[in-house]
């Protein structure tokens, strides 16, 4: 047996009904809207993989509940001179095996965005992909991340991603109109929906570059109760209620917009930028 093999074989079995009670323990609950960031292979050996995982998750909020994938598909080469083309039912996403199973499903509903859509499946699915369309940048306050934060919904990490994948910051960028944040000019991006009809998405899209250092955000959080880490299935798992997270960091990230760049990165915008 190759020793790739042996060390998985050692991790912990990791069922359906571990992941739920595991959820049920960290606070998600009937009812919930939970955006997830995860990490498959960090979970552990998971009987049923992505599909399981899945599963766990809606099983968790129920039937009148709605959980959201992140299913981008933007990179730094992407502008006006590159546009972006995003079909709902085939572009990939990059953000992990389970987002990418996720958007595969049939009751999964994906929003009309060119490179930050999400993938929704349960109650409010329909809501949550509507609309996103209609804002003038990836994360702003027509985006099912600013609706989260309005709806009072729950931001999870799981498997052991860190606050560096958490979307939802550049969300609060966009709201907060920092200066490093998003391209000078517009791009007309193209959404092909499920019938084949494609559509033109205008934004001002992400610009690539600036480090952040997302893992800040931690202490404050922290400090204000409004985050929680327990584990689920063999790593640990990060919640925090959508509309608190925003309400402690906004305020902070407008005293310094430069707040969420990392400390390199903001003496080089610092002297980069015009007198």
């Amino acid at each position: 047996m190759a020793s790739s093999e042996m060390r998985w074989t050692r991790q912990p079995r990791v069922t359906r009904d571990i992941l739920i009670a595991d959820l049920d323990r960290l606070g998600i609950g009937a009812g919930d809207v939970v955006l997830v960031h995860s990490s498959l292979s960090r979970l552990g050996n998971v009987a049923g993989g992505a599909e399981a995982v899945i599963d766990a998750l809606l099983a968790a909020v129920g039937p009148d509940g709605t959980v959201l994938f992140p299913t981008l598909t933007g990179s730094e080469d992407l502008g006006p001179d590159h546009p972006p083309v995003m079909d709902v039912r085939a572009t990939p996403c990059w953000t992990g095996r389970i987002p990418e199973t996720a958007r595969q499903r049939p009751d999964a509903r994906r929003s009309f965005h060119p490179t930050h859509s999400i993938a929704a499946i349960g109650a409010a699915a329909d809501r949550y992909a509507s609309g996103h369309e209609l804002g003038a940048s990836p994360c702003d306050a027509r985006s099912p991340y600013h609706r989260l934060i309005a709806e009072g919904g729950k931001i999870l990490l799981l498997g052991g991603v860190t606050q560096q994948s958490n979307t939802t910051l550049h969300c609060l960028e966009e709201l907060a109109g920092v200066p490093y944040h998003l391209q000078d000019e517009p791009t007309d991006g193209t959404v092909i929906d499920a019938t084949g009809v494609r559509h033109t998405v205008r934004n001002r899209l992400h610009r690539y570059g600036w480090e952040r250092d997302f893992v800040k955000v931690e202490g404050p959080l922290m400090e204000a109760n409004a985050l929680r880490i327990a584990p689920v299935g063999a790593s640990d798992a990060r919640l925090m209620p959508a509309d608190r997270f925003a309400a402690i960091l906004l305020p902070l990230l407008r005293a310094d917009p430069l707040f969420l760049l990392s400390g390199s990165a903001q003496v080089a915008y610092e002297a980069a930028a015009p007198a």
